[in-house]
């Protein structure tokens, strides 16, 4: 099925739309949302980052991908039995970053921080920090997607 602009409304531009629609459409009316709440920078770098995850989640065999939903009000990505769900979101009290969040009780942070000590902005063990005005080696942070998204695959590996 071809979709348009009007299938999703006025609140997005062509780019978006296209980003948006690589994989699924956002059928979650409250996702939908989400991602129209946010400024149009961020709001660009949030879709761009969404399709990295539906890209490697509808690419990788091993990934059995269940779908999008919002918790904690952030977009989420969740597996049946293979990872960890991951979320996005950006806040406004840190306004230069979007992150990347993993459940705490994994040891995800570590896993990331052992392959790239310096080439990500660790919070805790939960957050991986990503700069809204500088650039960032998307190759390596496809890697600490898909690790998280294998978790229960990977975990006994590090």
């Amino acid at each position: 099925m071809k979709l348009s602009k009007n299938d999703l409304g006025s609140n997005y531009s062509f780019l978006e739309l296209d980003l948006m629609m690589s994989y699924h459409r956002i059928m979650n009316k409250e996702i939908e949302n989400k991602y129209k709440s946010y400024p149009p920078t961020v709001k660009k770098e949030m879709l761009e980052l969404r399709k990295l995850i539906l890209d490697i989640a509808n690419k990788d065999k091993e990934i059995d991908f269940k779908g999008e939903a919002l918790k904690w009000g952030e977009p989420s990505f969740l597996t049946k039995t293979s990872g960890s769900t991951l979320r996005i979101d950006w806040k406004e009290k840190s306004p230069d970053h979007i992150s990347v969040f993993v459940i705490c009780q994994t040891n995800l942070i570590s896993m990331f921080k052992e392959l790239y000590p310096n080439d990500f902005e660790y919070v805790g063990n939960r957050e991986l920090k990503l700069p809204l005005k500088e650039k960032y080696s998307k190759v390596k942070l496809k890697k600490c997607i898909g690790l998280a998204l294998k978790y229960n695959l990977v975990k006994n590996r590090f």
